[in-house]
């Protein structure tokens, strides 16, 4: 395993907040290096992003690549961490194992999708809000076919919206959430600047899409692929033949790189930090959605204190604290609006698959007490996720708090461990 150069800074994620917070750290002159395991930068909500074309993604993907301190890697995770004096990354790459030392870290690994099982979810067809917005900005033909967005939160009116242009036809939008709190929340984020600029946008670009606050999935059905998908719709049973059901509940942090570096969580499973982004570990900050889902805008603030603040510019973050108290209520807005409803746990029937990788039913699951328990003698979150999937829905469901990270954090190819010394 190859030893590279030691870096000043290691940016794991280059999302809104990695990529903020690499610019702001490379104006110090630091030696910076973003990684992330896709191909190309822009994380989730930027996928595709090219420096050559209009938008704050742009703007700032141009201002990074001007930076002759700052590099790139694509392609590349962490896999373990070692307990050293120079804090060493082993990064998996389709070049194989390397170690990579940092004397700084800025945990940026952003948030993944909340999926809580119900019969007919495993279906093709039924895939994640976040999921297919994915799928489609990689490529994905929807064009006339009908959509059905359901679960909770904001995103899905932003996964409508990018759906509904790339020309599918949104039957509607089920948010389970009940409609005063839908309201409570959109009065919330009007109070930040921009936000009501962008809530009228989603409006406009979602004219004649129906929006059904109160209202989740009971069941989708399908033979061979999703066919129609059942809703609970103000108490009422409602049925509609359609291609695709986007489902999400919400994201959850990644955390599984910050566990593995010994960082401590929030009782909300966020990665714990403190006004600068320095978390419990010292030399190891944190930005954006793994200390809590805010938003774009709260991601980027927090990518601008923790480059800064990683790097010695403490005193380029003198108005820094005012706006992550307006950033921190706004996250509680998000969070309280859409609370997810007791009835959400009542979906699963005795034989749905909660954990899709190793086959294990909720009849299976509800005898267990714990997700120790549960692995130990289901083998529930061992697979190829190793819980990413069911870790959160075993979490709303039972009440279990998802453990055990243990590395390596992704699958390796066995001739990397071959040639591993």
């Amino acid at each position: 395993m190859q030893t590279e150069r030691p870096v000043d800074i290691a940016v794991i994620g280059a999302g809104p907040a990695g990529l903020t917070a690499a610019l702001h750290a490379a104006r110090s002159g630091a030696d910076i290096l973003v990684i992330d395991a896709q191909p190309g930068r822009g994380g989730q909500i930027w996928r595709g992003a090219q420096a050559d074309r209009p938008g704050p993604a742009s703007d700032l993907l141009r201002a990074l690549d001007a930076c002759p301190n700052v590099r790139w890697q694509g392609q590349t995770e962490v896999a373990w961490a070692e307990d050293s004096d120079d804090r060493g990354l082993i990064l998996s790459s389709p070049e194989g194992l390397s170690r990579q030392p940092a004397r700084r870290v800025i945990l940026a690994t952003g948030a993944v999708e909340r999926f809580l099982p119900f019969p007919g979810w495993t279906l093709p067809g039924v895939v994640g809000a976040g999921a297919l917005q994915a799928m489609v900005k990689s490529g994905l033909e929807v064009r006339g076919q009908r959509l059905v967005v359901a679960g909770s939160g904001p995103l899905l009116l932003a996964v409508a919206a990018g759906l509904r242009k790339a020309g599918a036809v949104v039957l509607g939008v089920a948010e389970q959430a009940s409609m005063g709190s839908a309201a409570r929340f959109g009065l919330a984020a009007a109070r930040l600047g921009g936000k009501a600029n962008e809530a009228a946008g989603l409006a406009w670009a979602l004219r004649g899409v129906p929006y059904w606050p109160d209202t989740y999935p009971l069941r989708a059905q399908g033979t061979d692929r999703l066919e129609s998908v059942t809703l609970r719709r103000a108490g009422r049973d409602v049925t509609l033949d359609c291609d695709w059901l986007a489902a999400g509940f919400g994201l959850v942090p990644e955390t599984r790189v910050a566990a593995l570096l010994g960082c401590a969580l929030t009782d909300s499973g966020a990665v714990r930090v403190d006004a600068w982004g320095q978390t419990s570990v010292p030399g190891v900050y944190a930005a954006g959605e793994v200390t809590g889902v805010g938003g774009v805008d709260m991601a980027r603030h927090e990518g601008m204190v923790s480059g800064c603040a990683a790097t010695g510019q403490i005193e380029r973050l003198g108005g820094a604290a005012a706006a992550s108290a307006q950033h921190r209520a706004f996250q509680i807005a998000l969070d309280t609006a859409f609370t997810l409803r007791p009835e959400l746990k009542t979906l699963p029937a005795p034989d749905t698959i909660v954990c899709r990788c190793e086959d294990v039913t909720h009849a299976t699951l509800r005898g267990q007490h714990s997700w120790t328990e549960a692995k130990l003698k289901t083998r529930c979150g061992m697979g190829t996720c190793q819980g990413r999937v069911c870790g959160p829905a075993t979490e709303t469901l039972y009440g279990w708090r998802f453990s055990g990270v243990r590395p390596p954090l992704v699958p390796l190819p066995l001739a990397d461990l071959l040639a591993d010394d």
